[in-house]
């Protein structure tokens, strides 16, 4: 099964959207675990996803940033772990 990662921070809109947007798409049969990181609690990560955020990587690999692309999101969980 894959890890989707979700870098995220408080009070961001868009994360909001994109976890909104993962949580259902997990709802409609996608199957892959979700880890949320809060990028406001490590310094590298502040400083290397701040303007980019929402982030989203699968299995370690960057998928998409600033608005979710479902579509390579749902491209790469089907071709991991299979």
């Amino acid at each position: 099964m894959s890890t989707v990662t979700l870098y995220t921070r408080p009070e961001c809109h868009l994360c909001d959207e994109a976890r909104d947007a993962l949580l259902q798409l997990r709802a409609e049969g996608a199957d892959f675990d979700l880890e949320e990181i809060d990028i406001e609690t490590d310094d590298e990560l502040h400083r290397a996803y701040l303007e980019r955020i929402p982030v989203v990587a699968v299995d370690g690999e960057l998928v998409s940033e600033l608005i979710l692309d479902t579509g390579a999101l749902r491209a790469r969980i089907g071709t991991v772990g299979g």
